[in-house]
């Protein structure tokens, strides 16, 4: 009887937990102040080690505007964009769930009730960073290309945001990596991505531990 009390509660809560992720309203992100750019350069690293401390909702905005926001009123971003195509989403992995960051709305789209951080990456560490961006290339936004060029311009521009987050954390004394190891067919399975949809890098971000 037990048993079967179980297994009818646990799907209920499962879905009132779908139910309560809501959209994340981001703060205006502060974009005056930080290290130096060339003080940037000279701390920039990679790092596989993490507190579980979780980044205000204040430096999150940062994070994201710096690494892909709007910087004009065009709509064009802080990181270039091959013909302007902006086919890179960033995933945002929480320990509440995963979010989609919308950068002309400046906030953060519920997309599954489920904790992720594990599922992006195969090193141990990834689940328990605080937060795991994933890069996602939409392919259907870049035309008629073939599937090499599209691979080629959408890598580029993925390097290109990945950059811009390594000179975040250097300048917010945040640890960072950026990681080619991802199972993509299981995450893309779990972040229910469209099969035009590819995962090219994930990226930790953090504060190092004491």
């Amino acid at each position: 009887m037990r048993k079967a009390i179980v297994l009818v509660v646990l799907p209920l809560a499962s879905l009132l937990v779908a139910q309560e992720l809501k959209p994340i309203e981001l703060p205006p992100p502060q974009t005056e102040g930080g290290k130096p750019l060339m003080q940037a350069l000279k701390e920039r690293k990679s790092s596989r080690e993490f507190s579980t401390r979780p980044l205000p909702p204040q430096v999150l905005s940062n994070l994201l505007w710096a690494a892909f926001g709007v910087n004009r009123p065009d709509g064009r971003r802080t990181a270039p964009s091959a013909r302007n195509m902006q086919e890179i989403e960033i995933y945002v992995a929480l320990p509440e769930g995963l979010y989609l960051f919308d950068a002309k709305a400046h906030k953060l789209n519920p997309v599954v009730a489920e904790d992720l951080r594990a599922a992006t990456g195969t090193q141990p560490f990834v689940g328990q960073a605080p937060v795991n961006l994933i890069y996602v290339a939409d392919y259907a936004r870049m035309g008629q290309q073939d599937e090499q060029t599209k691979a080629f311009y959408s890598a580029a521009d993925t390097g290109f945001i990945a950059q811009n987050v390594y000179l975040f954390c250097a300048s917010e004394g945040l640890a960072t990596v950026v990681r080619a190891l991802v199972d993509r067919d299981k995450l893309a399975a779990r972040m229910k991505l469209r099969p035009e949809q590819r995962i090219v890098l994930a990226q930790t971000v953090g504060y190092p531990p004491k």
